[in-house]
């Protein structure tokens, strides 16, 4: 059977990088301190990111004033959304949806959560766009 996991290898390099940074720093910190990890980690592996980028949002045919603001985008095409929480809530969930559908070509988010005593993450899979 042909494995059909979406964007596979770099799926586990991302979340690879991830788990060495919770060995290293644990939980425990705010967002803000494992993002800076992450950059530095997407540096030494030569790995294509943007940080904190906005992306457009459309309501029918019309540009909105406000954008949303990605945690990462790397690989041109994965969402990263960082979190540090007790745990991945369905909200963080449904944010990540809602990116994935106005960002309108990407089709891949991970939700990673720094704040469990092991790396928790999520993949957000969007099959159809709206």
């Amino acid at each position: 059977m042909e494995d059909k996991i979406l964007y596979k290898e770099e799926s586990y390099q991302l979340v690879g990088i991830c788990m060495k940074i919770h060995k290293i720093l644990g939980k425990g910190f705010k967002e803000i301190v494992y993002k800076d990890a992450m950059e530095v980690e997407f540096i030494r592996n030569t790995i294509l990111f943007e940080r904190e980028k906005p992306f457009d949002i459309y309501y029918e045919e019309t540009l909105l004033p406000h954008k949303f603001v990605a945690d990462f985008f790397v690989f041109d095409k994965i969402l990263i959304e960082v979190k540090a929480t007790t745990f991945i809530h369905a909200d963080n969930f449904r944010q990540t949806l809602n990116y994935l559908k106005a960002s309108r070509d990407i089709n891949l988010g991970i939700i990673i959560n720094f704040g469990k005593d092991q790396l928790e993450f999520k993949r957000v899979i969007l099959t159809t766009k709206s």
